[in-house]
């Protein structure tokens, strides 16, 4: 019995499928993946469905989480003149739809419009169950796992006080310790872009953080994943 953490898989459905096999993947495990399974990859609503088929699988909210789910939901709408003239006066649907299109989304769209009207809403429902953090306790070791970072951090804030934004988009000082006794897993930021990384496309790890990003859809990158019971990392490129 296993626990795992991976992140930014981007629609890589080959890549997550080959890491499930690499690490032995079973019922008696467990893995967290940190968000952004949509967007830029060939294939995220296959690796949505496949995720759904795991009870031990805990999905987190990624920011192209945040972007693409209010964006589906619009794009489940019939396209009336009066949805028209009622989108008209949000033009922050329209600026939010616009941001994600700008963040890599065609593959996203094109998978989630292929399917049924009936598979359509299970994706939105699994997608709005993501969680925003967790914790964890490995071997006495503890764990916070987030997305992004921790925005405005502060030793004495809470983590419920952290807003999504603070969560999902912000990139962590990987130069200073938050915590003495804890260790921050995060993604978003791929690996290779890490200052401070003397290994740029592996697991970063300093300073009680444990950044997890290496880069799946990148024409150099690979999907990883780390393993909490024992530190062991793997890759698949």
């Amino acid at each position: 019995m296993s626990t795992y953490v991976l992140s930014d898989i981007h629609g890589e459905y080959d890549k997550f499928i080959r890491m499930l096999d690499k690490i032995s993947f079973s019922d008696e495990d467990t893995l967290y993946v940190l968000g952004d399974i949509l967007d830029r990859g060939p294939e995220p609503m296959k690796i949505l469905f496949e995720m759904m088929k795991y009870p031990n699988i805990i999905p987190m909210i990624g920011n192209h989480e945040v972007m693409g789910l209010p964006c589906l939901k619009f794009l489940l709408n019939e396209i009336t003149d009066d949805f028209v003239t009622d989108l008209a006066q949000k033009p922050e649907l329209f600026f939010a739809f616009l941001d994600w299109m700008n963040n890599g989304c065609d593959t996203t769209i094109k998978e989630f419009r292929d399917l049924s009207e009936e598979d359509r809403e299970i994706v939105l429902d699994y997608l709005g169950e993501f969680s925003l953090f967790e914790t964890l306790e490995i071997n006495n070791t503890r764990y916070i796992l987030v997305h992004g970072g921790l925005g405005n951090f502060s030793k004495d804030k809470k983590l419920e006080d952290y807003t999504i934004d603070e969560i999902v988009w912000t990139r962590p000082d990987y130069e200073e310790a938050y915590f003495d006794d804890i260790y921050v897993i995060s993604g978003h930021t791929p690996t290779q872009y890490i200052e401070a990384n003397d290994k740029p496309g592996l697991i970063y790890r300093k300073y009680n953080h444990i950044a997890i990003d290496c880069g799946a859809c990148h024409p150099d990158g690979r999907l990883a994943a780390i393993r909490l019971d024992d530190g062991e990392e793997f890759y698949v490129e």
